[in-house]
């Protein structure tokens, strides 16, 4: 669809500096963006394709100034690109009714309004709400329930007994559910303790591809509202993730850890178990946290620290090959001092 580009800035609350009546047709990112495109600058990594872009309009902040250029000011341009996307790219609609072969066990409860696909599994007991869209090859166990308006893409796995909330989506492969790592004498036996907990998924959580959310040993795995995790993150039994927190990918973190509301995780960051990660926490990609982080800290580096003790730290590791020439410098002169006061 086309749309000038004041008519854009009034769905986004924004101002225009330039040709208001440019025609937008598509989004595109900053480099690639041409005539009849509109793009926006989010990262100071890419300031540099602010004045060489061929786009007809670019989204920005108050604080850039381009001379030529059509700027539609906003205050996270990010945010705006996100509605602006919604817009110009909605979603087809889903057809409610259960389709084709899927298998629905007796005692479950499916509403009318939710989308069901062939080969979808939904156990005894299980509640399925209004709107929700379950694609191919998902499987329900027993007695779990599942909220309105959530997205289970295929070949989610959400295990008995697991309680997911309304506006939930589930990537391809995430396992909700599955047994705890619990075992008793380690290394010997490998005795398995069996895990009777669930997992609780509040409103409005997203987990991508291929993660997993073990079940509580006992109680619940807790994944509070608004958390968004990515792709291949492990989530331990009896873990509670606070409101509104960020897991990067390939994040881990070890049973019955508690993380405080809107913590940010990075990439490869490692969690023991057993303790606390306040509110507000924010640690580096590769980040080994093992003890409790009060809140507001910006931590690095394995085991964890201050992120400016980890910059000072790796400063020094760089000079490391010079000063140990240095050393041996200095060590060689002082021997070459000594032999020659001896000779004295």
């Amino acid at each position: 669809m086309k749309k000038p580009l004041n008519e854009i800035a009034a769905f986004l609350g924004g101002t225009i500096t330039g040709d208001s009546s440019v025609l937008i047709e598509q989004i595109r990112e900053i480099d690639e963006a041409g005539p009849g495109d509109i793009t926006f600058l989010a990262n100071e990594k890419y300031k540099k394709w602010l004045k060489t872009t061929r786009a007809s309009a670019i989204i920005v902040d108050s604080g850039v100034v381009c001379e030529g250029k059509n700027l539609l000011i906003v205050d996270d341009p990010y945010t705006a690109l996100g509605k602006l996307l919604e817009w110009y790219y909605p979603e087809e609609g889903e057809t409610a009714g259960i389709q084709g072969d899927a298998y629905i066990a007796e005692g479950a409860v499916v509403s009318p309004e939710a989308s069901i696909y062939p080969g979808v599994y939904i156990g005894r007991g299980a509640q399925i709400g209004k709107r929700t869209v379950l694609y191919p090859g998902v499987f329900i166990g027993s007695g779990a329930v599942i909220g309105e308006d959530s997205i289970l893409y295929p070949g989610v796995s959400v295990y008995r007994r697991s309680v997911i909330g309304n506006r939930v989506i589930l990537h391809a492969g995430v396992v909700i559910g599955a047994d705890g790592f619990g075992y008793s004498l380690p290394g010997t036996q490998n005795r398995k303790i069996p895990q009777v907990g669930y997992v609780r998924i509040d409103d409005d959580v997203e987990i991508g591809a291929n993660a997993t959310i073990d079940r509580g040993a006992l109680g619940r795995t807790w994944i509070q509202k608004g958390v968004k995790i990515d792709n291949l993150v492990q989530v331990a039994h009896n873990v509670v993730i606070g409101e509104y927190s960020v897991i990067v990918a390939q994040a881990g973190i070890s049973g019955s850890t508690k993380l405080g509301r809107g913590v940010l995780i990075g990439g490869q960051v490692g969690v023991v178990g057993h303790i606390s990660v306040g509110d507000g926490v924010m640690a580096a990609a590769r980040a080994g946290i093992t003890k409790n982080v009060p809140p507001g800290q910006i931590v690095a580096g394995a085991p964890h620290q201050p992120h400016r003790e980890w910059l000072k730290r790796e400063a020094a590791l760089n000079r490391l090959p010079q000063l140990r020439k240095d050393l041996a410098d200095l060590t060689n002169r002082i021997a070459a001092l000594e032999k020659r006061r001896k000779h004295r």
